[in-house]
């Protein structure tokens, strides 16, 4: 079995030969090897291994889930790792090199490196996190043990532990906990042949590498200059006199997202991060703010529903329902309190039957509404574009937009609604009822949806966080009471 896989697996790949689809064909392999194996070799166990065991994988399977796993990027095995049910990801875990134990620690999210430190002994932890630089092992000290942290630190140089210890004391969504160390500075003085000698030294240039730092004699950066400067200018000429001084330069407190953003605005690779006194001490590289953006964009999708972004897809039945709990716990709430707005106008319902039929029109399109309004000021939020001076201008706006919207849409229903109860002699009445209803749902449903995120804001919270959840009740309940509540009033 194992050549078949190995011969199929690479005319799939072409061997070595990387594309976006690897890692999703890669997956499907592995998931088609062990169901094969444990079909063929164990049919008597089944899936019933115990949570934090591996599955038993025989020989011929081991093989071949190492010629699919060898060619791999360790991202792409943190992917399929955090793909995988708990028995199946660690019989995988077993079988990754053990130079790339590291790195796959460094990608996978929270909750599977979880499984995964669970599953490693003392010394196995230790080796995996000395190959990593120090603002890499500063991304897993909260998982670590205390006493593989310790052994860590020994063997760590003098510069090292001061950089892991620089890195550890900044918080965990600014520059300073994202920054890199590993940089090239030189001294605005020398000229670009020094520069080139110097550069000649290293056996690689650290990955990113787009620029380098000049800086005084005391470590402040005075500049930058282009690689593609140094490999065209005249070797005799002056860092000095070459040097670009008008540069984007970072804090180390600074927000990685605000960070995030000036890369994204000016399309940099790399940019130099400077303490209080101007003192080059970092760099914030591409590939930290392509994380930090889609960490964020992960972090309000499941914000937005009650969902913790870092819990492993496969995690225990009963911890994944406990932490749902809060957010259901809400919604039971407030379903309980549209029911009592309901209950509250019974009678008029039992007067005008149809009614209970166009509430819940009313309420879904408020909710559509609301929710774009939500999506578009969360967005907004985050891109930093929404500021003390333009927030009540956007406001106005929106809420003009939802009337506006409530008009047209609302005519549109009210005119279906007409038709729909023709024969009925209250239908003119409901159809107006219908219109007026959907222009104070809409209205209202732009308030929350531009009010929760703000709010949310300025306690210092994620502005996604539970939107979704606050304004399915403000749509519902407020629909159906000033639905209902029009009703009671013209019919009395």
């Amino acid at each position: 079995m194992a050549d078949t896989h190995e011969r199929d697996y690479r005319e799939h790949t072409g061997h070595l030969v990387r594309d976006s689809e690897e890692a999703s064909r890669a997956l499907d392999w592995v998931q088609q090897i062990l169901d094969e194996d444990q079909s063929t070799y164990r049919p008597e166990r089944g899936r019933d291994s115990e949570r934090g065991e591996a599955l038993p994988v025989s020989e011929q399977a081991q093989e071949s889930l190492r010629h699919v796993l060898e060619p791999l990027h360790p991202a792409d095995i943190a992917w399929i790792l955090e793909a995988l049910p708990l028995d199946e990801r660690l019989a995988v875990w077993n079988l990754v090199k053990s130079e790339s134990d590291g790195d796959i620690l460094v990608e996978v999210n929270d909750g599977v490196r979880e499984t995964l430190i669970e599953a490693m002994d003392r010394d196995e932890l230790v080796d995996a996190v000395e190959t990593l630089d120090t603002d890499e092992i500063a991304d897993l000290v909260d998982d670590l043990p205390p006493d593989v942290m310790a052994e860590v630190q020994e063997g760590l140089s003098h510069e090292e532990r001061s950089q892991l210890r620089a890195a550890m004391s900044f918080p965990e969504d600014s520059v300073g906990a994202r920054m890199d160390f590993e940089m090239i500075s030189i001294r605005e003085e020398h000229t670009i042949l020094q520069v080139l000698q110097y550069l000649r030294r290293f056996e690689a240039l650290p990955d990113h590498t787009d620029q380098v730092f000049a800086v005084n004699r005391l470590g402040h950066l005075v500049g930058t200059l282009a690689l593609s400067q140094i490999i065209t200018a005249d070797p005799h000429v002056p860092v000095k006199a070459l040097m670009h001084t008008d540069m984007l330069t970072l804090n180390p407190l600074d927000e990685a997202s605000e960070a995030a953003q000036a890369f994204e605005r000016y399309d940099l690779v790399s940019a130099a991060v400077v303490d209080e006194s101007g003192r080059l001490v970092g760099r914030l590289t591409v590939n930290e703010v392509v994380d930090v953006i889609r960490e964020e964009s992960e972090e309000d999708a499941y914000a937005a529903v009650g969902l913790d972004d870092e819990q492993d897809l496969f995690a225990s039945v009963w911890e994944t329902a406990k932490s749902r709990w809060v957010w259901l716990g809400l919604n039971l709430c407030t379903a309980f309190f549209a029911s009592r707005v309901i209950s509250a106008f019974s009678d008029t319902i039992e007067q005008v039957v149809a009614l209970a039929a166009l509430m819940p029109i009313v309420a879904g399109m408020a909710g559509n509404s609301g929710n774009q309004t939500l999506t578009l000021l969360v967005r907004s939020l985050a891109m930093g574009q929404v500021t003390d001076t333009n927030k009540i201008d956007l406001i106005k706006k929106e809420i003009a937009v939802a009337v506006l919207n409530g008009v047209i849409w609302g005519a549109i229903a009210a005119g279906c609604a007409w038709l729909l109860y023709l024969g009925n002699p209250k239908a003119p009445m409901l159809a107006f009822i219908m219109l007026l209803a959907m222009i104070l749902n809409m209205a209202q449903a732009a308030m929350v949806g531009l009010t929760v995120p703000l709010f949310l804001r300025a306690l210092k919270r994620d502005p996604a966080m539970g939107g979704s959840v606050l304004l399915t009740f403000s749509t519902d309940s407020g629909g159906f009471l000033i639905f209902l509540g029009l009703a009671a009033l013209f019919f009395g």
